[in-house]
């Protein structure tokens, strides 16, 4: 199937302006294309322009007053590691990690819940129960031969999940929780170095970080992984996109 052909069976769509979760003096909107079929290759293309993937949904913002949130992508290839990431890797020697297709066990609704109410306690997030059908609509539908789950264990204990989706070009990070209880182990500052680490194993370039803002707490870490590179705007599918290196 051609990219043009998937455009056949997708549908487009946007929603009302809301309260945006990044700059809450700004209002936020986003552009969605649902798509049962998108294929490695037209998923490689969308996530090089910007968009991001819950299930069969893909996004990226339209807002009318704002352009702050930023695509960043890091150079795996040449990803030098700090003083600090190493000693993040020596906290997690202990840590067991398995990679299959996502799945959904109670054990993930469970973690789910208690990293939400433990972000809703100590940053504010909103929170209600995550059910099932809404787990499966959001992490497990779409994934196909390209989504894929990291799943970390201590002591035998599920304390991570880290969903991504490996492209021809790298590894789009789409979502991670993990245990409050394990805050210590700085898990999400580990599955991103677990996730260069499989990107150079599998002679992947980049790791597709979604969106920064800038003066936003929640991704100020994403500056400590260099080198990076910013893409200008979400250009359409029929324009090269322009990713631009930081210094």
């Amino acid at each position: 199937m051609t990219l043009e052909q998937n455009y056949e069976y997708s549908i487009d769509f946007c929603m009302l302006d809301y309260k945006c979760s990044y700059l809450p003096d700004k209002k936020a909107r986003m552009y969605y294309r649902y798509m049962r079929h998108a294929g490695t290759t037209l998923v490689t293309e969308m996530v090089r322009r910007g968009w991001r993937r819950f299930g069969c949904h893909f996004f990226h913002p339209i807002c009318a007053e704002c352009t702050g949130c930023k695509n960043l992508r890091i150079d795996a290839e040449n990803f030098f590691i700090s003083r600090s990431q190493k000693r993040v890797i020596k906290k997690n020697r202990d840590t067991f990690i398995h990679i299959r297709r996502p799945g959904m066990t109670q054990e993930h609704l469970d973690l789910y819940d208690r990293f939400h109410k433990y972000k809703s306690e100590s940053v504010g997030w909103s929170f209600s129960p995550i059910n099932p059908h809404l787990y499966y609509e959001n992490f497990i539908d779409g994934a196909h031969e390209f989504g894929k789950e990291i799943l970390y264990f201590i002591d035998n204990r599920l304390v991570g999940v880290d969903l991504i989706d490996i492209t021809e070009d790298g590894i789009s990070s789409i979502y991670f929780y993990y245990d409050p209880d394990f805050s210590s182990h700085s898990l999400g500052i580990y599955s991103l170095l677990m996730q260069i680490e499989l990107a150079k194993r599998l002679g992947k370039r980049w790791i597709y970080l979604g969106y920064w803002v800038d003066g936003c707490r929640s991704f100020a870490y994403k500056m400590n992984f260099r080198p990076l590179e910013i893409l200008d705007g979400f250009p359409p599918l029929e324009k090269e996109p322009n990713w631009k290196r930081l210094l």
